[in-house]
């Protein structure tokens, strides 16, 4: 169980050599769930690039990256469900180490799932860090932005109310 909700919406920039700082209220969960040994001395961030509809690359901690994976685990051997969970949030993901100052290099992967291709880093770029509970999911902005556009269609339900629904099972 996590030990604190990534929580809110950051803004950071990708400079030309894709480094972008991690948040700190991000990185305190981080380090809080993937103590520092003497094999592992820096915090990680587990980062899942896979999904053909997904727009954003999805990020654990080293906690929440295990229990992802003991669901998994948990699901049937050889089922086709479980094929492509492993498929897309096993195989297609990377794990960085945080560098001492916050920040994390952004692999080829991850650049290309959020749109980074090319040259597109050599004015810089801007990140999207948005907290989902157990997880944070990484945009270029711009795609972050589109997507609470496309969202943001008020439907006139409060969002309490589906939070109440999912807890009395309806």
């Amino acid at each position: 169980m996590a030990s604190e909700a990534f929580r809110g919406e950051f803004y950071q920039k990708v400079d030309s050599k894709a480094r972008v700082s991690i948040p700190a209220a991000f990185r305190r969960i981080l380090e809080a769930e993937d103590p520092v040994t003497e094999q592992n001395p820096r915090a990680r961030v587990y980062m899942v690039y896979g999904g053909k509809a997904r727009r954003f690359v999805e990020c654990y901690s080293r906690a929440g990256a295990d229990a992802l994976a003991a669901k998994i685990e948990a699901m049937e051997l050889g089922s086709p469900e479980r094929d492509r969970a492993e498929r897309d949030l096993i195989s297609r993901s990377v794990m960085i180490e945080v560098e001492p100052d916050g920040r994390i290099v952004l692999p080829p992967k991850v650049r290309e799932k959020m749109g980074f291709l090319g040259d597109d880093l050599t004015g810089g770029g801007e990140a999207a860090f948005a907290g989902f509970t157990n997880r944070f999911k990484l945009y270029r902005r711009e795609v972050y932005e589109a997507e609470l556009a496309e969202d943001d269609d008020d439907d006139g339900v409060d969002p309490l109310a589906l939070v109440g629904r999912a807890t009395r099972g309806g």
